[in-house]
Order: structure tokens, then sequence, then C-alpha cells
């Protein structure tokens, strides 16, 4: 019989300590002599009410110095028989229509119990009656009162479950009305298959009966609790107006989603049936939990024991970047079992040498980056007989680097590609030469029998697809479990940044501003008259009104006032531009709405200007931001983030509604940085994109790979490399007496002494000589196809062992050789001043929704290669024409005259000069300026009303021209100085006015 007042099944919860704790409960008895079974269900609860039911249905309370268990959890081994027969003793029971209050008559339609306590709570609804999951929500908010013992957070029910016949909701606590469900459903598809939200047809029965078949039957239950369920604590601060900071902790149950138990139990039940030597790519999509799904992987593995009750893995080493990560492991485990231990954090604050010494005192769980292992990889203890589980944290091309390879010749043990290698050279094992430098590289290749790889990522590559994919029959490769970008926006874990997006092209002309025609090489000069266009002021303060003007009439006013925007540019220095630009509009308009932060990496020199991200960014009282308070301040006090490269991944910040895009972004760096505005929040409820920079179809493209599974067709050909090689070779820059030459110095027996670095490179002097000697189209050839095959090895050998000395040999010789060979000296292009912008013009070219399309997947590698043949050289002239011919836009000699005609009214202006010379730049640009340009402007509009009648019809034009004039009418006035119009582009301050200007805002 259920007690309502104390929260569980009296009787069932006594009669599981008498039989299993007999002694504990004789003592109990002895010090508890009147009314013993209501105390000890106080002593349960008060238990509860300190350390919360999680903790101690796992560990356990203490009454008095006597320790209680109330449920046994399932041992790793059968060996270990009396935790099997604790563990069979749990009474598991199952009640239909749980009365649990003693106020009112309400019932719940189920309640699971373990030993007597209520642990899960679940409403069940039937289609063909005219109910599904939202009347169970409702009932949960509505009808359920959560100050009752056992609706109280973690102090019995742990989880609340909608069931109907077609979908599972769930949530782990009740709040009223601001009770948040999430779906609990395996997918259309099933669980780690491609498709979207719900759950598949079942021949055998209900949709959802998994639910009863998978989840909850008995030991799956129990794993849940002992494995699964997680209590997350964060800390929350909020300034008070006294200026004081308080602190609050909110805590949170997470229970595992579907797609999250299925991975960590498929992953830990395969690694059971292979052993360890196996790799494993999982495709989840941002939104998928994918910190936790690692943090509850990393335990499963560091706790896996096989049948003779031996630890699988030595060590689980987890490879991240994210201090985030850091924190959840060790908050998760600690949880979850004492008998694990800390997790060893090899952070910033810690060497390589920490990174050597976890690993040979066999830490179980190590977190650190991969840059840490090319310095130690050496050092680590003979590994023969030890495995190690690697998850690597968003798994990418950096997996076939160098620090890739350093990791697994830390941590392969190489016994059988010892034998392997023996074989093949056809000689017993104690024959080969264990010291031979060259011999230990080869035997780290391919994949080893001791290393599984566990890489996460919710945007695999080609080379990530086939070293950690799944290879199927027919030679293609899968990941072993996905969690689809399309299910995560379905069942509404992310949103779908693609849904309001609006593209802007750029309309210009360049034009020479000198009588030369030089020739210069034209992809060099390309990039410096494009750079010139996108850093160009004009450019930078007409796009600036736009993003300002956006902000205001659309971010602001979106998740509750608390929208904010990010701003992607393609440089430092545009950055920087863009916020001074930003800083100058909001200044001029007298916006108070607004507070921009920049981020960006080192020192910005622009002009005699030195910048820093540090010094730029200043809070209202005066004093500077630290780049580690970037984020922070981001969150509390600030709305717009101008960035460059910085932020683009690994960026969460849930209050982030709209992203400013004026960066070139393809394949998967427009996915990783759009995808910063998908993170959900309470009253967010979309997102918006303006991109100056793509086109829609270059968006699509990027993001439809990942939308569903990401598959490779085929694997790549490794042979390809010895046409490379070939190639190299017909150069004649190098031969084989060369690459022998250097190997015997290189791989001398033990350690280098001080002579053998200046030895190799005397042997590579002659080969830099003879290289020297061709022509800078082939030197550059050469360089480049050299970088090919380094590259092209360092992946293949991550996959393949091919056991090709000769060619390793070559490897090596190259990556040496490289470094010595100079890059060729290019002439400095000199375009300052000989250049000019003549027209400009934004156009709108997209708004709307983006639509990915639900089709099945194929990522194949790129066939396409870089510039092949002579780097061409162009004449000025004909750059431009080919530059201007892209960037063409309709425009009219009118915008020209117009300028030229108010800058000569304006600079005549004796009063204007003398206000110049006397005022600082700001209270003449904002304060006299704008009287003495109306003044001018109407005159001229008097004068010829057709050329200056456009300038009167759109403030936006008005605005642009007088402020474009104002800084350079001021510099010229200051300096005594009068420029001829036609000059002053190179300023770079007065732009030409398109004939159908933006319309900023409308």
């Amino acid at each position: 019989m259920y007690d309502p007042q104390l929260g569980v099944y009296k009787d069932t919860l006594l009669r599981f300590v008498q039989r299993t704790q007999p002694k504990e409960w004789k003592r109990f008895l002895l010090q508890n002599k009147v009314d013993p079974e209501r105390k000890f269900c106080l002593a349960f609860n008060n238990a509860c009410d300190m350390d919360g039911l999680i903790s101690v249905l796992r560990h356990g309370f203490k009454h008095r110095g006597i320790p209680f268990k109330v449920c046994y959890f399932k041992p790793e081994s059968g060996l270990n028989q009396t935790a099997e027969a604790l563990y069979e003793k749990n009474e598991i029971t199952c009640n239909r229509q749980w009365f649990y209050s003693s106020d009112i008559h309400n019932s719940v339609d189920m309640v699971l119990s373990v030993n007597g306590i209520p642990v899960f709570a679940l409403e069940l609804k039937n289609q063909y009656t005219g109910q599904n999951v939202d009347n169970a929500k409702r009932q949960w908010m509505y009808d359920r009162d959560p100050r009752e013992i056992c609706f109280q957070f973690n102090k019995r029910i742990l989880g609340y479950f909608c069931i109907d016949q077609l979908e599972v909701w769930m949530t782990t606590r009740l709040e009223g009305k601001n009770t948040y469900f999430l779906p609990f459903n395996q997918g259309s598809n099933g669980a780690g298959n491609d498709g979207g939200k719900g759950n598949p047809a079942n021949p055998d029965g209900y949709p959802t009966s998994y639910f009863w078949e998978y989840v909850f039957q008995k030991d799956s239950m129990m794993d849940i609790i002992q494995k699964f369920i997680h209590l997350q604590v964060k800390e929350e601060k909020k300034q008070m107006p006294d200026g004081s900071e308080q602190v609050t902790k909110k805590k949170r149950l997470i229970f595992p989603r579907y797609h999250q138990l299925d991975v960590v139990r498929k992953l830990i039940a395969d690694v059971k049936k292979e052993g360890a030597g196996r790799n494993y790519l999982i495709q989840h999509s941002a939104g998928s939990g994918k910190s936790n799904s690692i943090a509850w992987t990393a335990y499963r593995l560091a706790s896996l024991h096989d049948s003779n009750d031996e630890s699988v893995f030595s060590s689980v080493v987890v490879v991240t970047d994210r201090t985030v990560l850091d924190e959840q492991l060790q908050e998760t485990i600690s949880g979850f079992d004492h008998t694990i231990g800390s997790v060893e954090t090899i952070d910033d604050k810690k060497n390589s040498k920490d990174l050597r010494d976890a690993i040979n005192n066999g830490a179980r769980i190590i977190v650190t980056t991969l840059q840490k292992f090319p310095v130690i990889y050496q050092e680590v203890d003979k590994v023969a007989g030890r495995n190690f589980a690697i998850i690597v944290d968003e798994a990418h091309s950096s997996q076939t680097g160098s620090s890739a390879m350093k990791l697994k010749a830390a941590l392969a043990d190489t016994e059988a590609a010892l034998r392997e290698y023996a074989e093949i050279e056809g000689k017993a094992e104690d024959e080969i030469d264990r010291n031979d430098k060259l011999v230990q590289e080869m035997l780290t290749h391919g994949k080893h029998p001791n290393l599984s790889f566990f890489a996460f990522t919710a945007t695999p590559k080609p080379a990530t697809l086939e070293m950690f994919g799944s290879q199927w029959t027919d030679g293609s490769f899968h990941p072993f479990h996905i969690y689809s970008m399309r299910q995560a926006i379905e069942e509404g874990f992310i949103l779908d940044v693609l849904q309001n997006y609006m593209t802007y092209s750029t309309c210009f002309k360049i034009a020479k501003d000198t009588p030369e025609n030089p020739e210069l090489p034209e992809s060099r000069a390309t990039k410096i008259i494009k750079k010139y266009e996108k850093l160009h002021p004009y450019n930078i303060s007409q796009k600036s009104q736009i993003i300002v003007e956006t902000f205001r009439e659309t971010t602001k006013q979106k998740i509750g006032g608390k929208g904010k925007m990010m701003v992607v540019t393609d440089s430092r220095l545009a950055a920087v531009r863009y916020f001074h630009e930003i800083k100058r509009y909001i200044r001029e308009q007298h916006y108070v709405d607004m507070d921009i932060l920049a981020a960006f990496s080192g020192t910005v020199q622009d002009g005699d200007e030195e910048y820093t991200e540090a010094g730029l960014n200043v809070r209202k009282d005066g004093s500077h931001i630290s780049e580690s308070q970037t984020k922070e301040e981001f969150h509390d006090n600030f709305n717009v983030l101008v960035v460059a490269e910085k932020y683009q991944t690994g960026f969460d910040e849930p209050l982030l509604h709209t992203m400013i895009v004026d960066k070139k972004l393809k394949n998967v760096k427009a996915v990783q940085t759009l995808s910063r505005l998908n993170r959900t929040c309470p009253g967010k409820v979309d997102t918006f994109v303006l991109d100056f920079a793509n086109k829609k179809e270059d968006i699509l493209e990027a993001f439809q790979p990942f939308y569903q599974e990401t598959s490779l067709e085929q694997e790549v050909n490794v042979d390809l490399i010895y046409q490379t090689e070939k190639e190299l070779l017909d150069y004649a820059i190098y031969n084989e007496n060369d690459i022998k030459a250097f190997i015997d110095i290189w791989n001398h027996p033990g350690k280098q002494d001080t002579t053998a670095m200046g030895k190799m490179t005397s042997v590579l002097k002659p080969v830099a000589d003879r290289y020297n000697l061709k022509n800078p189209e082939e030197r550059y050839q050469f360089r480049r196809q050299v970088r090919k095959l380094l590259r092209w090895y360092s992946y293949i050998t991550q996959v393949v062992r091919m056991f090709d000395a000769d060619m390793h040999k070559e490897y090596l010789f190259l990556s040496y050789l490289i470094g010595l060979l100079p890059e060729e000296k290019e002439e400095p292009i000199d375009l300052d001043g000989k250049l000019k912008l003549e027209y400009y013009k934004l156009q709108k070219t997209f708004e709307g929704a983006i639509k990915l399309e639900k089709v099945d997947g194929q990522y194949v590698p790129s066939k396409k290669q870089g510039a092949q043949g002579i780097r061409q050289k162009s004449t000025l002239d004909e750059i431009l024409d080919k530059i201007n011919e892209k960037y063409k836009g309709q425009f009219t000699d009118g915008d020209r005259v117009m300028l030229g005609a108010l800058h000569d009214k304006l600079i005549a202006d004796d009063r204007l000069a003398s206000s110049a010379r006397t005022s600082d730049p700001r209270i003449f640009t904002e304060s006299i300026f704008p009287s003495a340009f109306g003044n001018a402007a109407m005159e001229s509009y008097m004068e010829a009303q057709d050329s200056y009648g456009s300038l009167f019809e759109d403030k936006s034009k008005y605005d642009a021209v007088m402020s474009a004039l104002a800084g350079v009418i001021y510099r010229e006035m200051r300096s005594k100085k009068t420029v001829d119009y036609r000059k002053i582009e190179r300023d770079e301050q007065v732009q030409m006015v398109a004939e159908e200007p933006v319309k900023y805002g409308k």
C-alpha cells in the first residue's frame, strides 16, 4: 500500500532492507525502538532532502553511523555472485492507477517503483478514444501538484512520461505551466538510422512498444538509474543593483534521449563482442547532446570489463579542445561512480609530461588536446598488453596530420605490425632491428588491435568517413550511428538556420587612377583589387548601416528583447574597420540600444594605429575586457559581436539570433559557422541570416550533405600517390642517391648528435641548388607537388599499413627538404593610389527559406584540383576589366558629377574651414558640417533639380553622401590643402553613390 505522506510503498521498502541488510536493520532496531518502520522512512526522506534520490539510489545513505542501501545494481561481471544475488533481490513493481495524494483522489495511470520507491510515472493515452500525448502533457502541467512529496524534484519521481500509440515524450521536473517536455522517440527510421522525428511502424505491435520492451525492461531501467541519469548543477551569476554578485545554483536531472541511450549501448555491445581495435564514427548533429553522449561513453568504456572481470581498456583518452567538456566529464563521472577516480584533465595549466604520467600511471579517463602528443610520444611506457579507447570530440581533418600520427606512436601496440613486417621481409621477428627508426615509424601506420577510436562529429569529411567509418560490403563507408540534422530540427532541439535567409550582391566598378598600365601577376593582383573593394570605407559604411538597422528592426525585437547579432568578417582588418564604422554610425544616429564587441586574435595594424581585441572592447565604466571575458560579456552586457575567425566554431550562445556574413563560406565551414545560430532557448522561435558574400545555391550545396546521413561511396585509391611521386622525380631535382644519403644520416642508431642536423642539411643543399636553377613556374609546381605528397602520405598511413620502406624514406626526405626550399620571392604589387572605386551598389538578390531536400546523402571526395599551369600575368587594365565584368551594376555618371560639385562648394566655404581648424572631428562631423552640407545641397538642387533630386528623395542616400564627404572635407581643411575631387578616391573615404542606393532598414 502506498503511503502518500511518506512517499513510498512502506512495506516493500522495509521488506527489501530487512532481507538484504539484516545486520544493519538489527542495529537500527536497537537505536529506534519506538515505531522503527516509520523512523526508517523518515531517515530515508531526510537523505533524499539532503542528497537527492538519484544519489541515495546509487550510493545509499547513513543513519547514526549505519549504512543502508535502498537498491543494488547489476555487477559488471558475472563472476561476482554475491553482487548478482543482491541485484536479484530488488523488487521492481508496476502499479496501475497510482493514487499518489492524501488530499485529492487523483491518480496517475502507471508508476514504476524500485523496492517501494516510485521512480518513473506514466500517463498513457489512446488515439482511438480521442486522446494523445498532448493530453498527457496537460495533465502533468495542470493536474499534478509539484509540491506533493512524490513530485518534488529529485525526491521521488525521476522521469514523467507521456505515451500514446505513436509517440513518447518526457520531462524530469514538474513546474506547472512552465514544464518542458522532450521527445523520447526513436526517429522515423529507428534509432541510429537516417530519418526524421517520430517512430517507425512496428510489424509486431505498437510503434511505441520499444518503451516497454527495451527501455523499461527491468535490467534496462536499473542500468539507466545507475549509469545514465545525471544531476547537472550550474552556477548562474546575477549582478545586483548595489554592484554585488549573486550566485545561484540551478539543478537539472538529465535523462538520456533515446538516441543517446541507443548509441552508448550499441557501442558498448559492439566492443564487448569484437574487443579493442575497431573504429566507430558517430554522426550526431548539433543539438544532439554530444557532450553528454561522450561523457556517458567515456564512463562506460572506463568501467567496461570482459568475461574474466578485467578492464577492456587501460585508459580512455578524450581528445578535445573544449573546456566545457572537461568540466562536464568530471561532474558526470563523479556522480556515477566514486571508484573510477577523477578525470585527469591535461589543460593549458598542465604540460605534455603530465599527459605522459597520466598514461603511464593508467589513469582511467584522460582529457587532452591532440597537440600534446608530439612532445611525449617516445616517452610513454611500453604499451604491450594495454588497450586504449580514444574518443575524438568533433573529428575532422586534423586527425590526418602529424599530431594524430604521434598519438598512435605513443599508444599503439606494434607487436602485431612487427610480425606482419617480419613476414613481408621474410625474416624472423627477432631478426628485425626494433631500434631502427624507420621501422619504428612504419609500425605505427594503419590500424592497431589495441586502439579503438570513437569519433563524434556532426559534419564528417571524406577522410573522417574512411578513417573512422564502417565499411559495407559494397565498399562504401558509413557512420556507425546517426542522429541527423534533419531529425534534430524536426524534433525541435535545434533551429533551422536556413529558414530566414537574405542575400545581397555587391556591384562595383574599379577604375585606374594612373596613366601606367603595368603587367601584374593576375591572381595576386585580383586578390589585392578585391581586397581594396572589401576594405573600402564606402563599402564598409554602406554595409554597416544595413547591419545596425537590421539589428534595430529585427534582432532586438527577438527573444523577448534579448536577441543578439554576430557579424562574420573575412579578415582581422575588416573586423576592426567594421567595429569602428558601426560604432560611428550608432553615435551619429544617437542610438542607445546597441553595444558592440570585437573578437580576433593578435594585433592588427591599420595605418599608423595598432588594435587588439582587449584594447577595443570597453565596458560602460571604461574598463577593458580581456579576451577570456569576451564570451561572458557578450552574453551579459553586449548585443553585437564582430568576429574574424574566432567564435565561428564551438561557440554556444543561445541568445544569438542574427548573423551577418561578409565572408565566403564553403562546405563544412559554412555549416559550422551558420550553426552558431541554431541553439534553442525559451522565446527563441526563429533565426535570421543576412549574407553579403555567398549565394543561396552555395549555402544549399554546403548544407545538403550533412542534412541526413553522410557517406562515402568508395575508399580513396592510395596508389595515386605513386603518380605524384613520379611527377616529382621528373623534375630531376632529386634522385634515389640523394634520398639514401639523407636517410643514412637520419636513421643513424641511437640519439642524434649535435652534428646530425648539419650533415642532413649538407646532403640537402645540392638538391636545393638544383631546385634554384629551375624557372619560377617550375619551382612553384614542384613545391606544390611536394606538399601534396606529404599531405596524402600522412592521410594514407593513418588508414593503411603499406610497409613501403622506399616511399616512407622519400616522405621523410621531402618533409625535411620542403623546409629548406625558400618560398618564391614575389615582387611586391604596389597599387596604392592607383585605384579608385568608381561605382558601387548593393542589391538584395534573395529573401526566404533555403530548403534542404530529404534525399539519400552521398558525400563524395571532391575531384577538384588546385590551380594548374602557368600563373598568368595581365595588364592592370585587363585585370580591372575582368573584375568589373563579374561585379558590374547599373550606374549613372550623374552620381560622379553630384559629389564633385558638392565637394567644390563645401571646400570653398571659409566659415566651414575656420570651424574645421578649431573643432575636433566629432563635433565638426555631427554638429557643424550637417548645416553647411544642407545649404550646399539645397543650393545645388536649385541649380540642377534633375541631378540632385534623388538626394532629397532618399534620406539614406542623403546621409551616406554627407557622411562620406564630412571626413574628407575636415582633413583637407585641417591640412589647408585642396584636392581635386577626381582624386579623392585615393583617400578611400568618398565614393560614388549608386543610382539605386540601398533602402536601409526599409
